[in-house]
């Protein structure tokens, strides 16, 4: 029997009913387990010290590990991070909204806890249906790091999430089975050479080759 925090959603259009039900869990600070494109991952408000605290502790995360943020829109960016450096700005012309993060040098409204005080974040737009509805229902910045225990596998459906993350989460938006894979790719753009620190959906390729034109 499908628990009664566990809401299903439709993934190409996501219902404003529900997506305004969670939003308002977001808003009131608590964390909401959503699809991306790839994974499920965890929604909280990136603004707040209390909801990012409640992100690590659901996650097991070790507080040396920073968590990515997801933004509605490229606008709110300049209010986030000290700088975007003109190969940043290409990459978010290629490949935003989309499954590439990017890692910006940090402003000091970010919680420490957030960037686990390397004064850096990872940013991303995000293109799923529903994770882009529920980021623009807040209108700020949202955690998106996955759904899972620190050091496992991701989760591309909810049967997969362990009891205790959907025991700390107010809320599971099910819209079925993702794509599942290696999630986004993640770019540090905070030094002169551009660093990819992990390849997923956005190859090192693609990224060389916007990089370079």
């Amino acid at each position: 029997m499908m628990s009664p925090k566990i809401v299903s959603i439709d993934p190409v259009n996501p219902e404003s009913d529900i997506i305004d039900l969670a939003g308002k869990i977001i808003q009131n600070n608590g964390v909401v387990i959503f699809p991306a494109k790839c994974l499920y991952g965890v929604a909280a408000n990136a603004l707040n010290k209390k909801a990012v605290e409640k992100v690590f502790h659901l996650k097991n995360r070790p507080l040396n590990n920073p968590i990515l943020i997801l933004l509605p829109d490229r606008t709110m960016l300049p209010d986030l991070v000290t700088t975007i450096s003109k190969p940043a700005k290409k990459l978010m012309d290629a490949f935003w909204p989309g499954n590439l993060t990017i890692i910006f040098e940090t402003k000091d409204n970010i919680p420490q806890l957030l960037s686990a005080g390397t004064g850096k974040i990872g940013v991303r737009i995000p293109a799923h249906p529903v994770a882009k509805a529920l980021v623009e229902s807040v209108g700020f910045p949202i955690t998106g790091t996955s759904a899972n225990l620190s050091g496992q596998n991701g989760c591309s459906q909810t049967d997969q999430l362990v009891p205790s993350i959907i025991d700390h989460a107010d809320l599971v938006l099910n819209a079925g089975v993702l794509k599942g894979g290696a999630g986004s790719t993640i770019v540090d753009v905070t030094a002169l050479n551009i660093n990819i620190i992990r390849e997923g959906e956005v190859s090192a390729r693609r990224i060389n080759e916007i990089l370079a034109g």
